[in-house]
């Protein structure tokens, strides 16, 4: 009989920026199949720009939160602490609306029907493997305080 996993952190499927890196590489080799653009040639560049510019921004600020909390920001390792302030006002996932703004100014960025359309899948993916998980592990070990948390703040805006 093998031992219950004890291991303080949450099972997610794999590291939230390699399964938004994995969606991008998909669909960079689907693009290089069928060439599929999404706007007029060189209309993308400024949003796509813009998109991407936020994204590092809201992604930089979230860590910057994680490191003042003194808590860790890969899902593998151990939460010490609920980050409440700053984006976390509004959305419970900041990082992964930073890491879907980046893939989506990358594929406007790119002009990639592919990129943009393999979002879809990509956010189900993370609802499913790994929001679903982490709220199941800061449940069991935050309890009330998360709860609470978790009834005023929306998952993702």
């Amino acid at each position: 009989m093998s031992q219950p996993d004890t291991a303080d952190h949450p099972k997610v499927i794999a590291p939230p920026p390699l399964i938004y890196g994995g969606a991008l590489a998909a669909g960079f080799g689907l693009d290089l199949l069928v060439p599929l653009p999404v706007l007029a040639p060189g209309t993308g560049l400024l949003p796509g720009l813009v998109s991407v510019g936020l994204a590092l921004a809201l992604a930089g600020w979230c860590i910057g939160l994680f490191i003042r909390a003194k808590t860790e920001v890969p899902p593998h390792r151990p939460t010490s602490a609920i980050v409440t302030d700053g984006p976390y006002r509004f959305s419970r996932n900041p990082i992964y609306v930073a890491l879907t703004l980046l893939s989506a100014g990358i594929a406007l960025w790119v002009n990639s029907f592919w990129m943009l359309g393999l979002l879809l899948p990509t956010l189900v993916v993370m609802t499913i493997a790994v929001i679903g998980p982490e709220e199941q592990y800061l449940e069991r070990k935050f309890g009330a305080e998360y709860l609470d948390f978790k009834s005023r703040v929306r998952r993702w805006i």
